[in-house]
């Protein structure tokens, strides 16, 4: 792929993974805002976009271990799906009650001196009350209607149609991504201040990290699975 202005976020990080690290660095959403081209999603962030397309040109290839989206394009949806599971849902429910309990250890320790840290907490509670119920829809009706329609079943669910639950859940996934790009802006991009303890840098870690993973997570979602999903529900139908 050779990449311009007008190329799409999400398509830019499945052809080069090492991108989504510099799209982070740079503030630019490519997961919930993947369908956005380079230029337009420069545009709205300020960002000239010819800088951005050169810093994009010059990177490194990227380091063993790096995530690659773009290596489930063509894996079996149940299988995707059941990495979602395993790598993502499994890793928030694990992490968000670490988080909540570091949170409340800083908010008590440098509350008074740090006033952002009210906002870090509501957005924190925030993000978790919709992620949880947010798994649940995915795993006990979305991911297994996708299971059933890949072995060939069609219909039967109470939504009808698979763009039903898609449409909720990336409205839901839009909801999320604006509530991490606050966090990030309040949080310095998750710098610690001068005073911060080894606890607050522990959560500020440990909030960056969460992003990353969600960004992986959604774009995994939002780039492969649910588009893949629509297509072979058309297939299904004959449409």
């Amino acid at each position: 792929m050779t990449p311009d202005v007008t190329t799409k976020l999400g398509d830019l990080v499945l052809a080069r993974p090492e991108a989504m690290r510099y799209f982070e660095g740079l503030g630019l959403d490519y997961c919930c805002g993947g369908h956005r081209g380079l230029g337009q999603a420069c545009a709205e962030a300020g960002l000239d976009a010819g800088s951005v397309l050169a810093g994009l040109t010059a990177l490194e290839p990227p380091a063993k271990g790096t995530p690659d989206p773009g290596a489930w394009m063509e894996a079996p949806l149940e299988t995707l799906t059941g990495h979602i599971v395993a790598a993502h849902h499994e890793y928030l429910r694990r992490e968000l009650p670490r988080l909540k309990g570091l949170l409340g250890k800083v908010q008590a320790a440098h509350g008074e001196r740090h006033p952002e840290l009210g906002r870090v907490a509501e957005l924190f509670l925030a993000l978790e009350a919709d992620l949880l119920p947010h798994l649940m829809k995915e795993e006990q009706i979305l991911f297994p209607f996708i299971v059933r329609m890949e072995h060939g079943e069609l219909g039967g669910a109470c939504f009808g149609t698979v763009q039903g639950p898609i449409r909720v859940m990336e409205m839901e996934h839009e909801n999320v991504g604006a509530m991490l790009a606050e966090l990030r802006a309040l949080t310095g991009a998750y710098t610690a201040p001068a005073d911060g303890c080894a606890t607050f840098r522990a959560l500020y870690a440990g909030l960056a990290e969460m992003e990353q993973d969600l960004h992986l997570h959604i774009t995994l979602e939002n780039q492969i699975l649910h588009p893949r999903a629509k297509a072979m529900e058309a297939a299904l139908a004959g449409c």
